[in-house]
Parts: structure tokens; sequence; C-alpha cells
């Protein structure tokens, strides 16, 4: 079991039960999945850049990435039948708590003249969704061996019923948000 996950159960759900006056355990909220993922943009017809993308967002997330190919034929993107679009990890249990763990201690300290997280990637629905324009902050991967620098999407989906309680759970997982206050939250 990740250290972040028995901390997890151990310490911080029954704190937040107690900040919330949660009667059940079930009730506090948790992290369901971690959605990583990132489109191909120009490099769409490039299949080694695509199998280097593929490596370098497996490496990040632990997992194989699953390559999303186009359904329709797009004529304005010059976007045919299955050319491939994005890439796509989804992560649960202890993978995605030890993602959770290199994203907050290892990467985010590493983006340049970083403030913390915007609060506004929270949802009306307890979802939290953070956008990363270089995917060179992740420590795993070699600055010296990129040839295309990437972005990717990273969706934090929670039984959070709304925005509130899903920045309390985050908060104290230790995601750094920025101007800690929560009068933005509501």
């Amino acid at each position: 079991m990740s250290e972040l996950r028995e901390k997890f159960n151990k310490v911080i759900r029954p704190a937040i039960m107690k900040e919330m006056n949660l009667k059940s355990i079930e009730a506090a909220p948790k992290i369901i999945k971690i959605v990583v993922s990132a489109k191909t943009g120009r490099i769409k017809e490039d299949d080694k850049a695509i199998a280097k993308m593929q490596a370098e967002l497996s490496t990040i997330c632990g997992q194989r990435a699953k390559i999303n190919i186009s359904r329709k034929a797009v004529s304005a993107f010059k976007l045919r039948i299955g050319q491939p679009v994005g890439l796509t990890c989804t992560l649960r249990g202890n993978k995605m708590y030890d993602f959770v763990t290199r994203f907050v201690d290892s990467a985010l300290p590493r983006v340049r003249d970083f403030k913390g997280l915007p609060v506004k990637g929270i949802d009306s629905n307890g979802n939290y969704s953070i956008g990363v324009s270089e995917h060179t902050i992740i420590p795993e991967i070699k600055y010296e061996s990129v040839s295309n620098v990437f972005g990717f999407q990273i969706n934090i989906h929670t039984t959070a019923r709304d925005k509130e309680s899903c920045y309390r759970l985050l908060k104290s997982l230790g995601f750094p948000f920025e101007k800690d206050n929560s009068e933005g939250v509501a």
C-alpha cells in the first residue's frame, strides 16, 4: 500500500469526518480515479513521435497510455478516420496515490514562478482539473531525450458533492492552492 493511501485512511479521512461532522466513514470524500490525457496535435501523422509520446506519458503515469483514434473525418482539421488524436491513462488504487505524491511533491516545485494551483479548477460536482503546459516538469522525464514537448490534462474525480468538500479533501492531501483562502471556493 502506498504511503499516501495509508496516511489518507488512518489520519486524513478521520480528520475530514470530524471537520465536516460526518457520521459514516463512507460519507467522507475520497478520490475515485485520476485521468491523465494529452492530445497529439500536429504530430498526428508521425507514428514514431506518437510512440515516443505514448512512452513518455506512460512513464509519467506508471502504466501504459491508451491511444485514442478519431471516429469521424473533419476536413477543417485535416483529420481522417483512424488517426490518433490523443492519449489517455486512467489511474486507480495505489498507482493513483503514487501519482498524486509524485505530482505534488516533485513536479509542482519544478514549475517556474509557481504560486499555487488555481481553485477555479474545482467544478460544482466536486471534481478537479489541472492543465500542465510542459510534461518536462515530471522528474522521470529526461529533458535531453525529449524531441516534442507536450502538455497534458489531469482530471481528479472525487466522491465530494460540492466545491468546498473537494477543496478540503485536496488541501488535506497536500495540494498547494493559491492564496490559502476558501472564499473563492463557494
